[in-house]
């Protein structure tokens, strides 16, 4: 598989239409010249999922998420910008072109496809033992319906069995054509000498599905007591699965995470069956394996919240909790439910009605760091155990990367201990300064001593030429082609520092109004993501004389789509409230647009004043002038004038600007 061509990504993007695509998996109600429909990513009462087709843009007013047709796809089902093009250009039909892979990426690729499709033939036989074999429905079926599985739990999982006879699989699958070699690259094989075995033979199977759904390898269970063998055994790593990148049931659950933005973390495969099947869809494990950054990285794909479900066992718990630290990395949420003594998330979904388990789930959960103190420090340890089940504590703590969150999880440890603040302070320092010092280690005797200090309310500095940039992008894409008339100010002339000018009316676009002013001060935008959307707005409009915001969406890289969604559809979040309810009509935003153009524009071009007179205030008050030179006398009227523009511009947007 080579890479997309540039050609490709356009016939795709003018082909797709975004009403089209959100249907297959939105249900949509026509509303004007619009679409809506129940958000995808959040439980809610009142539809508030926009589509318009006029635009090509899609608007969640409950989640804040939008874009265009790829970023949907995107975010509702988490594909990579490569995988929605694919995806779409299959949709409509259209020929993918792609640059020539080199011979070596032809033959990696060919042996990828050739392991997905020896392995979807595994799966397909594996569940064809289990339904429709004797042996499968009385070892196989009958073990998971013993264990209280109904056969829409097992197929939605894909659930298989594999015979007793050794060598079953081996021979089917020779049979249908496929190589012993890729047999046993996909793990599914076992060569000793001349002789050849099924690496899941008398198991009953659980395929491990990659976020595609593809399935990458297989975990099987043995059902006989008095087999001398690993309860479990899993494929082998192979080009197509590698264990610390995958989740069981991430594939099954990454809809559900989006909606319920949080995933339930269980340890094995039939408890995120269980789970499922008790309706809490949104659950995943890592299967016997250490939680990994890669598993952690999947995760945060689909939420920022995690809730670790532990057995009731304590030394299992202090066990588990040794792993999640790398959760807290992540600068993720974390939370922590205990389950009853005795029983795990298998046996707890089974064992009580869902009502009662969703409502258990909900209420038990605790802060992991609180949980983590409370459950170490509950059995009143010494003064020496103490200090050091503390420090284990601040361990955690140490890797949250935000450190608002570490004082305040500091003074959660202090108050729980009756530990002073300042003493824990210190010590999660000493942490921070010893975990840096042994990332590098070269650098020792220069490492300064990290410090955290209790903060005190400081005022947030807002740049405001920002919030006036994002009104000129937003004024350009709704309203760029609009006529009006605008009240104009013109400079006539300039006698020393006093500013001279006249008022006059004048018909313009939007466009050329807002091009016309700031290129008169030759102003840039600091805002490199709104600098951008000015350039590419403003190349259209010098080509074309006109705004055309669709072409403008399909143009700029996936990461600005949802900017140009949130703009385009600010007008439309009025049409989303109780308003509606009650026959207000939305406002009219046309009706004093030149005000607010003109507004936008001159409040802009004051804080640009402002900047240019801070600046060379604090370069006089670095480097004070000592003499009056006459390239000074020249800056000083400069400053004089600008500081009379200042006022300039404060009267237009009706401000009393003091000197």
């Amino acid at each position: 598989m080579g890479y997309l061509s540039r050609q490709t990504i356009e016939k795709v993007r003018e082909a797709a239409r975004v009403e089209e695509v959100v249907a297959d998996f939105v249900q949509l109600k026509r509303v004007g010249a619009n679409y809506r429909g129940f958000s995808p990513f959040k439980e809610e009462r009142t539809p508030s999922f926009y589509v318009s087709p006029a635009k090509q843009i899609w608007k969640d007013f409950s989640s804040g998420k939008g874009g265009d047709v790829v970023k949907f796809l995107m975010e509702h089902e988490k594909m990579t910008f490569p995988e929605a093009i694919r995806w779409l250009a299959k949709k409509y039909h259209i020929e993918i072109e792609e640059h020539e892979p080199t011979e070596e990426e032809k033959a990696a690729q060919k042996e990828k496809e050739s392991l997905y499709v020896v392995l979807d033939f595994a799966r397909k036989w594996f569940m064809e033992q289990l339904y429709e074999t004797d042996e499968g429905r009385s070892v196989g079926l009958s073990y998971f319906k013993g264990r209280g599985f109904l056969e829409k739990t097992l197929r939605t999982f894909e659930t298989g069995y594999s015979p007793a006879r050794r060598d079953a699989f081996y021979r089917a699958a020779i049979a249908k054509g496929y190589k012993e070699e890729l047999l046993e690259k996909a793990g599914l094989i076992i060569r000793r000498g001349n002789r050849v075995t099924d690496r899941f033979f008398d198991r009953v199977i659980f395929p491990i599905h990659a976020l595609s759904g593809n399935v990458v390898a297989f975990a099987g269970r043995i059902l006989r007591n008095d087999v001398k063998a690993a309860k479990y055994i899993n494929s082998p790593e192979t080009e197509v699965y590698h264990k610390s990148k995958i989740l069981y049931g991430i594939f099954q659950a990454k809809q559900s995470m989006v909606k319920e933005d949080a995933v339930y973390l269980v340890e094995g495969y039939t408890d995120v069956m269980s789970f499922h099947q008790a309706g809490i869809v949104n659950t995943v494990a890592s299967a016997g394996t250490s939680l990994t950054p890669d598993q952690v990285k999947l995760i945060k794909r689909f939420t920022q919240n995690v809730i670790l479900v532990y057995d009731g066992d304590p030394a299992g718990i202090k066990a588990a909790m040794r792993g999640t630290d790398i959760i807290l990395e992540q600068d993720m949420n974390v939370e922590v439910v205990v389950l009853p003594e005795g029983e795990d998330p298998d046996s707890f979904a089974k064992k009580v009605p869902t009502e009662e388990l969703i409502r258990y789930l909900e209420t038990q959960k605790q802060d992991f760091i609180r949980f983590k103190a409370s459950f170490l420090l509950k059995d009143e340890p010494g003064p020496l155990e103490k200090f050091e089940l503390i420090r284990e504590v601040l361990e955690s703590i140490a890797r949250i990367p935000n450190r608002v969150k570490q004082e305040l999880y500091v003074r959660e440890v202090a108050r729980l201990t009756g530990t002073r603040e300042d003493t824990l302070f210190i010590e999660l320092n000493r942490i921070l300064r010893n975990r840096y010092i042994r990332q590098t280690r070269q650098l020792r005797e220069a490492v300064p001593e990290i410090r955290i200090e209790k903060s005190t309310p400081r005022p947030s500095f807002l740049d405001k030429r920002q919030i006036f940039e994002r009104e000129i992008i937003k004024l350009l894409l709704l309203f760029g082609n609009v006529k009006t008339k605008f009240k104009e100010y013109l400079i006539q002339e300039v006698v020393g520092t006093t500013v001279l000018y006249e008022t006059r009316e004048a018909e313009r676009t939007v466009a050329e109004k807002i091009f016309l002013e700031l290129q008169a001060d030759e102003i840039e935008f600091s805002s490199p993501e709104f600098k951008f959307l000015w350039e590419k707005i403003m190349d259209q409009y010098r080509r074309t004389g006109e705004i055309d915001s669709v072409q403008i969406l399909r143009e700029v890289p996936p990461e600005y789509t949802r900017l140009i969604s949130d703009l385009l559809t600010e007008s439309e979040k009025f049409t989303y409230t109780p308003n509606e309810k009650l026959n207000i009509p939305p406002p009219d935003l046309t009706a004093n647009l030149d005000v607010w153009v003109t507004d936008v524009i001159y409040r802009l071009r004051l804080e640009w004043i402002k900047l240019l007179l801070k600046e060379k205030s604090e370069a006089y008050k670095k480097n004070p002038p000592r003499e009056l030179t006459p390239e000074l006398e020249d800056e000083l009227r400069q400053i004089q004038l600008w500081n009379n523009l200042k006022k300039l511009f404060g009267e237009i947007v009706g401000q009393v600007i003091l000197p």
